[in-house]
């Protein structure tokens, strides 16, 4: 009963053959190689235009690399105040992009709100050198705690961040889940809303180490190819990245894997209905359940074999916790099984 991170579970069977059939024989190097071409093009057509893709093997690096192409001395990156970018990306950002910083925006359950966007990027003036210079702003979807944009929520942050002259980076570590659970195309919810940018996911949705940018904007693109160097991320052997994407993308199989890890967080949310030994902080809409639960509830799942995690109370919750309470996350994932769902639900009741 393993709910403690969509990453703690293995590789999809699919993409394992993929790698150990693509493990022989020479390839040309440095994402450059006949299979590494392929999935560009495969990339191109999942997203209905051409698009420049750089393989990277973690969401921080991607995040990071991202929102780096659009740096600038004294530059700032506006982002929920609990992304991952902040929270748990221990300042990579500033790092890799020699000094730019990130300004966190309010918003309740993980996203941000529109006003108190607008709010933020009124306290930086284009010509003043004092306070900084915005230079993009990036959002999750879905979110740090499974919470998902609309479309028209998307397209409104992208129409106040280009009235800035800025450009839009979303955070896809979880894209697919979004994906299917808003059941639109990568194009609709990408740059058909406004988007330049994306970190698109693949680890957590059954990859071994699988993570892309993917640039909309083409001529920016060109720069992010030297960044990705300097930054330790340009793989020699980069056809094992590309042979898992080729099988992650095939007939498919992403939006399978992550409607299983949706539907398997539904009926968990449903089993803990059920139980009356948990509440549903917020109703999940991806993969990621938070349920409020006596400590000691929590405790006997623990010692009954369950993994998850207590989580602090986001932004904007106004639910009760009492004393012997705590808000817990649980993650599901493509390994993820009804029956892991029932024994878990069988053991709250």
């Amino acid at each position: 009963m393993i709910f403690a991170s969509d990453n703690w579970a293995g590789v999809h069977p699919a993409i394992a053959a993929n790698l150990s059939e693509h493990s022989g024989g020479f390839s040309v190097a440095y994402s450059e190689g006949a299979l590494d071409n392929a999935v560009y093009d495969r990339f191109s057509e999942l997203f209905e235009r051409e698009v420049a893709v750089f393989f990277v093997a973690t969401g921080t690096a991607a995040n990071t690399l991202a929102l780096s192409a659009y740096n600038k001395p004294g530059g700032i990156a506006f982002t929920h105040r609990e992304a991952h970018l902040v929270a748990d990306e221990c300042g990579a950002f500033g790092y890799i992009s020699g000094g730019s910083r990130l300004h966190g925006v309010d918003g309740a359950l993980g996203k941000m709100d529109l006003a108190a966007l607008e709010q933020a990027l009124a306290r930086f003036t284009p010509d003043s050198v004092h306070g900084g210079r915005a230079m993009a702003v990036s959002l999750t979807q879905s979110t740090e705690i499974g919470t998902l944009y609309s479309l028209e929520e998307i397209a409104a942050i992208a129409a106040l961040a280009k009235r800035h002259g800025l450009p839009l980076h979303m955070d896809g570590a979880r894209f697919a889940n979004a994906l299917a659970a808003l059941d639109v195309s990568p194009a609709d919810m990408t740059w058909k809303r406004g988007v330049d940018a994306i970190s698109f996911g693949g680890t957590k949705n059954g990859c071994w180490c699988a993570e892309a940018v993917v640039m909309f904007d083409l001529e920016r693109a060109k720069e992010l190819a030297f960044m990705r160097m300097r930054a330790g991320q340009l793989f020699s052997k980069s056809r094992f990245v590309a042979a898992q994407f080729e099988a992650y993308l095939r007939d498919g199989l992403w939006l399978r894997t992550a409607r299983h890890s949706n539907a398997m967080a539904v009926a968990l949310a449903g089993a803990m209905e059920k139980s009356g030994a948990a509440r549903l902080a917020w109703r999940p809409q991806a993969n990621e359940v938070f349920a409020i639960m006596k400590k000691a509830d929590a405790e006997r799942l623990r010692t009954a074999g369950a993994a998850f995690h207590q989580w602090p109370a986001p932004h904007g919750f106004t639910g009760a916790v009492a004393p012997d309470e705590a808000l817990f996350r649980f993650v599901t994932s493509f390994a993820t099984t009804a029956g892991d769902v029932e024994r878990l639900g069988a053991l709250l009741g």
